[in-house]
């Protein structure tokens, strides 16, 4: 075996309760496991559901997307004539069973699978779950650390409902088939037969005795403004046992039922090795401590979009499909989101296939000079309302050549990048274009969010920023700059990049500079004002970007300003204090977070590339890394394990948005590894 690539250590993250874990306070940290396809389970580290996106089992179907299909099992031990509850949930009638919690002594993550243990009077249960990286199949396993044998009473509730939609008014029944060891429920017309089987060293037979559950509640969902409760019913259960030493499992799938003719214990033993080879893969300095937790976070957001028009153009290239997750539980693949993230994600973790793979998944879906915005879910066309993730697609691109060399994907993709520039130059879909008087890039449609500040709510859009934005002329100046480079290696004449990216960075720093401020304003040749001189963080990459449009007598002023204004212990804010319309938190209904979400509310993912222009004027590798601390200490809260989307403006910077979010883990670990001292 190659010493580079022995299996290192997995890192462990977890908690440790002596008389067991308060409940209310661990309903805000939640686990999560993915396959590789998009599809996951989720949870909280007690047991009970406070999302519709909670869930055991939530596998992507085709034309179906992400589906809630097992919502959770009620899980009831048996020891010496006692009974224990493992799971816990949360009624609408504003009662809780809180056992699951009272019997908890341990959680913590091993590798990427989640394990809980318990204390059941004389007898030590150990629970995991995992789910088969490239299937649409779950396991979860009960080992028996010590003590007398355990009874176990396993109620599957099984529901059908789209993990983003609302709750349907009515619960599911679902029809059961019995076939050998495998016990089919049919839950409904559209969807594959969900498939299970529970393996032991005694029979576990399948009682037909239904129940109809309490009306759960979610009570995130609730404070968020949606549907919040959900009537579930169960078909019946399953009558275990486990005894000393040995272990009962359940497998789950949608799948062929061969995917259920496997021993569980091999199932996690390859999950595991799996874990070790994508440590054993990435830069040695990535292999222990935080950035070994990175790395294995950034695996989740990296599927397999099972879309079936990618299939047919992979396969003709010899090539896989690859994409990004953008954040979990709501977020699809989103074309800025995956270029931002390329380069933690894949060339950060020796994933370098991969990272070709998802450059030229989206490559193929170029239209009019745009990669899509975003896939909504379950569908194969994407929706290309953006100005940005077209020109951080340039960035993605020489990020992997730097790392790589592959001369051949800079030839196959050339054509595509060419074709961009011209579709700006002349002009393309949501008016974005180049002003001929400036060489500037302008964008703006009525009804449309084109910038990554992107929030929109009942029509309204909260930060249109229509005109010429300065992270949109950032990116521009650079993609000119990198198609110069790219024109000359290939042969071929550069000079007309040259000359429109000179243009660009003279009208740049003429139109965008705020002398009072001594910092950039955020958009020129506005809609309603010549210049908006929000202090945004946006300024940040005319700096930080490969080829900076910024003069660079100008970087510390703004670099001052933006750590005077912006910067947080998690992220950078997404607009001063100072300004009328800066919001200190991101919660309340719709409205009110959309009102927030790029109004002061702080981002994760911004930190990187604030270091990255820190360290253009001073290589400070300590100070550096000392920014970086917030994001280290979160990866014990909220989604555990990993880093959230977004944060509150003010102390204590509570975490919001998706409890995993791609960008968020990929600029952590860049930095990470940017800022490593041998």
């Amino acid at each position: 075996m190659n010493p580079v690539h022995s299996s290192p250590a997995l890192p462990r993250l977890g908690f440790e309760w002596p008389e067991g874990p308060d409940f209310r306070k661990e309903l805000g940290h939640e686990w999560l496991v993915t396959n590789g396809r998009g599809g996951y389970a989720s949870g909280t580290v007690v047991g009970c559901n406070t999302r519709r996106y909670h869930g055991l089992f939530i596998p992507n179907l085709e034309k179906r997307g992400r589906t809630v299909l097992l919502a959770r099992l009620l899980e009831h031990a048996y020891v010496g004539g006692k009974a224990y509850r493992l799971d816990s949930e949360e009624r609408a009638d504003g009662a809780t069973d809180e056992d699951g919690a009272l019997h908890l002594r341990d959680f913590h993550l091993d590798g990427l699978i989640p394990v809980w243990e318990y204390q059941l009077g004389p007898a030590r249960l150990r629970r995991k779950l995992v789910m088969v990286h490239g299937e649409n199949t779950v396991f979860i396993a009960w080992e028996h650390v010590s003590g007398p044998e355990v009874a176990l009473r396993l109620r599957p509730f099984p529901v059908d409902r789209p993990h983003d939609r609302p709750i349907p008014a009515r619960h599911l029944t679902s029809t059961v088939v019995l076939k050998g060891p495998q016990v089919e429920l049919l839950v409904g017309d559209e969807v594959p037969p969900l498939r299970l089987r529970v393996y032991g060293g005694s029979p576990s037979p399948f009682v037909g005795l239904e129940q109809t559950s309490a009306t759960q509640l979610y009570r995130v969902e609730k404070a968020r403004g949606y549907e919040h409760t959900e009537v579930q019913h169960s078909p019946g259960y399953f009558e275990c046992k486990v005894a000393p030493g040995e272990m009962l499992a359940l497998g789950v799938t949608t799948d062929s039922a061969s995917c259920l003719e496997r021993a569980p214990a091999e199932v996690f033993a390859l999950e595991l090795e799996r874990e070790r080879r994508l440590l054993g893969r990435a830069p040695e300095e990535a292999r222990t401590g935080v950035p070994a937790r990175l790395v294995l976070a950034a695996d989740q957001f990296i599927i397999d979009p099972m879309r079936a028009s990618d299939d047919a153009w992979a396969r003709s290239m010899g090539q896989d499909a690859r994409s990004v997750i953008a954040g979990y539980h709501w977020f699809t693949d989103w074309g800025r989101d995956t270029m931002i993230s390329l380069d933690g994600l894949t060339l950060c973790t020796g994933r370098y296939r991969e990272a070709a793979a998802i450059l030229l998944t989206f490559q193929h879906y170029v239209r009019d000079g745009l990669i899509p915005n975003y896939f909504p879910d379950g569908e194969s066309e994407g929706v290309y309302h953006t100005a940005d993730a077209t020109l951080w697609f340039f960035h993605a691109v020489d990020r992997y050549l730097e790392a790589t060399r592959d001369e051949e994907l800079l030839r196959t993709i050339f054509p595509t990048l060419r074709s961009i520039i011209e579709h700006h130059q002349k002009g393309t879909r949501f008016h974005i274009g180049v002003d001929p008087e400036d060489g500037l890039l302008r964008q703006g449609a009525e009804g449309y969010q084109l910038t990554w500040m992107d929030a929109k709510v009942d029509g309204w859009v909260v930060t249109p920023r229509r005109g010429k934005a300065v992270e949109i002329n950032a990116l521009w100046f650079n993609a000119l700059r990198l198609m110069a480079t790219w024109t000359e290696r290939l042969g071929h004449d550069a000079r007309p990049y040259l000359a429109a990216a000179e243009k660009a960075y003279g009208s740049f720093n003429r139109r965008f500079w705020n002398e009072k401020l001594q910092c950039l304003f955020d958009v020129v040749d506005g809609e309603h004002a010549k210049e908006d001189a929000a202090i945004r963080p946006n300024q940040m990459f005319a700096i930080s970007l490969k080829h900076p449009v910024l003069n660079r007598e100008r970087w510390e002023p703004v670099l001052e300003v933006v750590r005077r204004e912006l910067v947080t212990p998690v992220g950078l804010r997404s607009l001063t204090p100072g300004h009328p319309d800066y919001k200190e938190n991101y919660d309340g209904d719709l409205r009110a977070r959309d009102a927030a979400y790029h109004q002061g509310t702080v981002w994760g993912w911004l930190i990187g590339h604030y270091v990255d222009a820190t360290m253009k004027v001073d290589p400070d590798v300590k100070a550096a890394r000392a920014l970086l601390r917030g994001l280290e200490e979160h990866l014990l809260h909220t989604g555990i394990g990993q880093l959230s989307e977004i944060f509150d403006a003010t102390e204590p910077y509570l975490p919001r948005g998706c409890i995993a979010q791609a960008w968020s883990v990929a600029e952590a670990l860049r930095v990470f590894l940017k800022t490593h001292v041998t």
